[in-house]
């Protein structure tokens, strides 16, 4: 029941700073914070599962440089070009457990340059990368790992 109380006033909160907290929209507003509390209950039902806060500085630092870096390797291929493009479907058999890490391990490849997460299944993930010889794999496992930390597991 937390859970679904703490969603509700996330999304009504949500609803408000789009609402630029004028009254009149509530009506609407009311039928959204429903709808999006019941779609994401189905879709990431609540779990025992506790972030780490510990873990948090770490895995912070991780994505910032591997974002910079991938940054760099994005705007390296974009100067030369079509040439350096060589891009490629990857699937990656998946360490974490099922639900919100396997999310958010593909929401955080997604935003690292040239990659982007295609299709999440069966402890997959599909991933859509732009060329074939960037160091993904090796760069999705410790990202793994990483998240495994703030879940208080191990990938």
């Amino acid at each position: 029941m937390q859970a679904v109380l703490r969603r509700v006033l996330l999304f009504a909160l949500l609803w408000w700073v789009l609402a630029a907290g004028r009254l009149e929209g509530w009506l609407l507003g009311g039928i959204a914070v429903i709808a999006a509390t019941w779609a994401s209950l189905v879709l990431l039902p609540p779990r025992a599962q506790r972030l780490r806060i510990a873990a948090l500085p770490g895995f912070l630092a991780f994505f910032l440089i591997n974002s910079v870096r991938g940054g760099w390797q994005v705007a390296l291929m974009a100067v030369r070009g079509r040439v350096a493009l060589h891009p490629v479907l990857l699937e990656l058999p998946l360490n974490l457990p099922a639900g919100a890490p396997q999310v958010l391990l593909t929401c955080v490849l997604g935003l690292m340059p040239g990659t982007l997460g295609v299709q999440l299944a069966n402890n997959r993930l599909r991933l859509h990368v732009l060329h074939q010889d960037l160091p993904v794999a090796v760069e999705a496992r410790a990202l793994e790992q990483r998240i495994a930390a703030l879940f208080g597991g191990k990938a």
